[in-house]
């Protein structure tokens, strides 16, 4: 069992920055698949980034890809998704899923345990 929760967001103008932080509970947390998703009112769930369980590969959506990073520190066993020049359309609720390692990382049904998600606004 993994329990995961999201932290690190808040009301942001456009061109500015935040991180967003994914706590996880539970031993095995390195050896998760960690991604990032994201959804806006009206819209489905989208995949935005991922990193692989020992932190060396990672995926970006095209969206965000130049501008935001993922990283994770296992030690502490935490994600980070670090989001720079934010635009009005990066304006979402954001989630942290983990799931086992090689899934297909762009696929909300690969990923087995959710985040409560926390709020993105950036302000034009």
């Amino acid at each position: 069992q993994v329990q995961l929760v999201e932290s690190g967001g808040g009301l942001v103008q456009a061109g500015g920055s935040l991180r967003l932080s994914c706590a996880a509970s539970g031993r095995t947390f390195s050896t998760y698949a960690m991604g990032w998703f994201r959804q806006a009112p009206g819209k489905e769930r989208e995949f935005v980034a991922a990193v692989s369980w020992g932190g060396g590969t990672t995926y970006y959506a095209d969206s965000v890809k130049g501008r935001f990073t993922i990283s994770r520190d296992n030690a502490k066993d935490t994600v980070y998704l670090q989001m720079n020049s934010l635009k009005p359309e990066d304006t979402a609720v954001y989630y942290c899923a983990a799931g086992p390692p090689g899934l297909r990382v762009f696929m909300t049904a690969n990923y087995t345990y959710w985040g409560q998600g926390t709020q993105v606004t950036v302000s034009s």
